[in-house]
């Protein structure tokens, strides 16, 4: 459990952690010498059925107030410390208001000095400390008094504390990405680099490689320890200390964090719920400057509401933070703002989403964030699938921070069907045959208003039907219901099935003697230039039957002017799945192919770059993989006979050495 102290100054929280754990937090020259806490201080106080309470002690000082919600950010329990002889102070109000708004709702409140006064002054002090608690999230905690100079009630105190540590729920670690908060760097002789600071998120292990964000420098973790002693690992709600190899101490400081690299993805804008506070002098306004607190950072921001928005004391709304430097952030992070000289709490939030778009705010934008909002990954995913909007998975994994195998089962579970490549989204099912229905109406529409078009423009399609999903998801949807052979997919037009824009009898004509002809030549018809004398037809006129037949899909053309028989096409994708089915690495050449089919090297490369281009094959360097079955697109068809010995190209024979041209002999002592 992490305990983190609160406060006004000189009202005894150093001393107080001192007394419960033995240890001084103040460890600065300066701080001894004014007898006052400036920076954070560390101290443990260890369970005795194992485990550790880690104490946090933060200043009370009103020019220290930064380094105060450093401490508190990531803690398990507060200890709210007013001075019996002072009673409540400046401080002691922001503090709580900086933990109500971190919505802090373990703790306690701890009277000290009652060795000063008499119990009549405790117990007015008691009075107005439950009075200041009751409209927080602290409303109802246990109020203590105590003397750590005396003694007094530091016991109970301490019992308190430790039945707090045995009881709470311990931060679950399982199924997330590592996040630490650093919050100290310093140099070690004969170590290197080391950073302090409390895990957040998942677990941390000697040897893990990481990042240190917002900056994105690699490095390895060479060692950790906590309270002094060497762990195998560090767990969410534990601090520790990380000896970092990869980086200096120069290139760390407090504020960055320490994670795996799938969740680094540095922002400078976020999409949150801002909350003014309630006891705010005036109203938040749009682009108003200030300082955001989060995790361990300090950065200045502008605050971006709604043209003409502005937030009264104690209201809520979705808003935007536009950062003046880039930070790391996940979905849930709680934040302070403060004001642009850093004096006065101006209100906080939650992030809702750290990786916003740019554009404008919209009314599909808003209903996207406030889907969001949930804090459970599940539940927020089921609000955004709810209104048939589709999920950018990496983007849903990074904010919500999960591990491949969680996040698959929470897709299973919501029914979505993954489409894309290299920018993954998803659709739910019920959206997915909704679209198909639409798909082919709008194709059967097309038909019956023009019938001598080939197809519809796929890109007219998505553009009508799904503008939000890109290219690359609509592909996969249209291939989907071409494999159901709903539609027929040929180059960028899609098409019902069987629909023929040739169909008349001069073109039926040619078709009788164009295609006995490509037959007839197999896997190597003569070019365009060759085939028109040898049918004796103009250039021109097959020319353009050949693309009328292309665009019909009865025809495929391969290199610059080779048409092919749809069915010879076939053929050469079973040749080439055969082919590569032979293969033990799962990879075949071109020179395999080429042996395969009896033909010259340079019209098999032609062929399988056909195949690329119809994502029948996929180019892995120099060799090829089957990427899909090619039936659905070209239909059944069995491999060739394996060629005769010797009827594989050749290599051309070389010209006499007459008809070479004449090398130049080279340059010799030339100077340049």
């Amino acid at each position: 459990m992490i305990v983190a102290t609160a406060g006004h100054i000189d009202h005894g929280k150093t001393l107080l952690v001192k007394t419960l754990t033995g240890t001084d937090t103040d460890r600065l020259p300066e701080e001894k010498a004014r007898g006052i806490s400036i920076d954070l201080g560390f101290a443990y106080l260890p369970l005795d059925g194992g485990g550790l309470i880690g104490f946090v002690d933060v200043p009370g000082h009103e020019r220290f107030i930064r380094n105060m919600l450093a401490g508190v950010s990531g803690i398990d329990f507060a200890l709210l410390i007013v001075a019996a002889d002072d009673g409540l102070m400046p401080q002691t109000i922001e503090h709580l208001q900086i933990l109500d708004l971190l919505h802090v709702s373990r703790g306690a409140a701890v009277i000290t000095k009652i060795d000063r006064v008499d119990a009549a002054r405790v117990d007015a002090v008691r009075q107005q400390v439950q009075n200041l608690l009751a409209p927080t999230r602290l409303a109802g905690a246990t109020i203590h008094a105590a003397s750590a100079v005396s003694g007094t009630g530091m016991a109970e105190l301490k019992t308190m504390l430790l039945n707090e540590a045995t009881t709470q729920n311990r931060r679950s670690a399982q199924g997330q990405h590592l996040r630490y908060a650093i919050d100290r760097a310093f140099s070690v002789a004969g170590s290197g680099t080391v950073v302090t600071g409390t895990v957040f998120n998942g677990t941390v292990r000697p040897g893990d490689k990481l990042v240190i964000s917002p900056a994105g420098s690699e490095v390895r973790v060479r060692g950790i320890q906590i309270h002094g002693k060497a762990a195998e690992q560090a767990s969410a709600g534990e601090r520790c200390a990380l000896n970092l190899t990869g980086t200096d101490v120069e290139s760390v400081r407090r504020g960055d964090w320490v994670m795996a690299a799938p969740i680094h993805r540095p922002t400078r804008r976020l999409d949150v719920r801002l909350n003014a506070l309630a006891a705010g002098a005036q109203p938040l306004k749009h682009w108003t400057p200030v300082h955001l607190h989060l995790a361990t950072a300090d950065v200045t921001a502008r605050v971006s509401l709604r043209r003409g928005e502005a937030l009264s004391p104690g209201a809520g709304s979705i808003g935007q933070l536009v950062l003046d430097e880039p930070v790391s952030a996940l979905h849930g992070d709680r934040f302070i703002l403060r004001d642009q000289s850093a004096m006065r709490t101006l209100g906080g939030g939650v992030v809702i989403d750290p990786a916003p778009p740019a554009a404008r705010r919209s009314k599909s934008r808003d209903a996207t964030l406030t889907a969001l909002e949930s804090a459970d990954a599940g539940t927020a995913l089921a609000a955004l699938t709810a209104g048939e909007r589709a999920v950018d998975l990496a983007h849903f994994e990074a904010i919500f921070n999960l591990l491949p195998d969680v996040a698959a089962a929470i897709y299973a579970s919501a029914q979505l069907i993954p489409l894309g490549k290299d920018h993954r989204i998803a659709i739910t099912q019920q959206r997915l045959a909704a679209l198909h229905d639409a798909i082919t109406r709008q194709v059967l529409a097309f038909h019956q208003a023009q019938p001598q078009a080939p197809g519809m423009e796929s890109e007219t399609l998505r553009s009508e039907l799904a503008p939000d999903l890109d290219t690359d998801a609509f592909g996969q949807v249209l291939r989907l219901l071409a494999d159901q052979k709903k539609i027929e997919i040929h180059s960028s037009l899609v098409r019902k099935p069987g629909h023929d824009t040739t169909a008349n009898s001069a073109d039926a004509q040619l078709w009788e003697t164009v295609q006995p002809a490509l037959a007839a030549a197999g896997f190597n018809p003569p070019p365009l230039r060759e085939l028109a004398p040898q049918l004796k037809l103009k250039d021109a006129i097959l020319k353009d039957f050949l693309y009328r037949q292309m665009k019909a899909g009865n025809l495929y053309r391969v290199g610059t002017e080779r048409f092919y028989l749809k069915a010879t096409m076939a053929t050469l994708a079973a040749t080439a799945q055969a082919t590569w089915a032979k293969q033990a690495n799962g990879l075949f050449t071109a020179a395999q192919y080429r042996d395969a089919t009896g033909i010259g090297r340079t019209l098999a490369i032609e062929i399988l770059e056909t195949l690329d281009s119809l994502m029948i094959t996929q180019r892995v360097g120099d060799a090829r993989k089957m990427r899909k079955d090619f039936a659905p697109i070209l239909g059944a068809a069995e491999p060739a006979p394996s060629p005769p010995p010797g009827t594989a190209a050749k290599p051309q024979p070389q010209k006499p050495a007459a008809h070479r041209p004449q090398q130049r002999p080279p340059f010799r002592n030339k100077r340049y």
